[in-house]
């Protein structure tokens, strides 16, 4: 399945600039695992060393944010867009 994935400015740098790339997978964690394989290091900015989602980190797919669906086996339809959000902190 191909779909997009939009990076967040901090990220750009594993993709030399580029907001968003193309990915694949049926799911959620094949798109990172395959993400991580075209732009290495990016994986390691949304996983923990676990394998799960940066506490600090939020992922949508569409609009629906994937802690409240079903995590990294979230299923990511054809052209479904996927947003990499890092979470905003302020006091």
């Amino acid at each position: 399945m191909s779909v997009s994935v939009r990076i967040p400015t901090i990220l750009r740098t594993y993709t030399n600039g580029v907001a968003e790339v193309s990915g694949e997978g049926a799911t959620l964690r094949e798109v990172l695992q395959k993400l991580d394989a075209d732009y290495p290091g990016i994986g390691g900015r949304i996983l923990d060393e676990t394998g799960k989602i940066r506490r600090f980190v939020n992922v949508y797919v569409g609009e629906e944010d994937v802690r409240f669906a079903e995590g990294l086996d979230t299923s990511t339809p054809d052209g479904a867009q996927i947003s990499v959000i890092p979470a905003v902190a302020g006091g």
